[in-house]
């Protein structure tokens, strides 16, 4: 729906409904809605300093600066040099698929490398108890249940990590190849 008439402003209208979109599912995924707007915002700038981003978003420059280094982490954005400037420039990736391999794969990572070890330490503490001959029978036999039912999430921790690993390496599209962009200048 337009709001303006002014050619200027449906425009700035226009990338605003991509921005929040963004920004929503952003959140969706953990990351905070100001810097999913952050990182919307980027993706129509060829490169941004972080006193543009501020003027842009009307945040302060210490929360630009811990947005853009969130951002980083999972390498959706970089510093780009910008010959006789001073200032950083940060450029957003703009590829929405290496943007998902690289967001969900350090996402995953981060879940294996959490919960695997959750796991392994309760199990250790699992086992204590378990060969506790002190403990009654009905502890003993809870323990070896809730003992084997970590075990068994094991196996979903090893298929993320291929299924991570197949993201990463860009291996997962032999099997899900990138459609070709049948849209040309309509959605239609």
């Amino acid at each position: 729906m337009v709001r303006s008439n002014n050619p200027d402003n449906q425009l700035a209208e226009a990338k605003d409904i991509v921005i929040n979109a963004i920004g929503e599912t952003m959140d969706l995924y953990g990351i905070n809605r100001s810097v999913g707007n952050l990182f919307g915002t980027m993706l129509f700038e060829e490169s941004m300093t972080l006193d543009e981003m501020r003027e842009q978003l009307q945040m302060s420059k210490p929360s630009m600066s811990a947005g853009v280094k969130r951002l980083q982490e999972f390498d959706i954005v970089k510093q780009k040099f910008t010959r006789g400037s001073r200032k950083q420039h940060f450029i957003a990736e703009k590829d929405f698929f290496n943007f998902f391999r690289n967001f969900f794969s350090q996402k995953w990572r981060r879940e294996i490398v959490i919960n695997a070890e959750a796991v392994h330490e309760a199990v250790a503490q699992l086992d204590i108890l378990i060969n506790n001959e002190a403990i009654d029978t009905s502890t003993k036999t809870e323990a070896i249940e809730t003992k084997q039912q970590l075990i068994d999430t094991l196996p979903y921790y090893e298929w993320l990590e291929q299924l991570s690993d197949a993201l990463e390496s860009g291996e997962i599209f032999k099997y899900f190849p990138i459609p070709e962009n049948k849209y040309t200048d309509s959605i239609d």
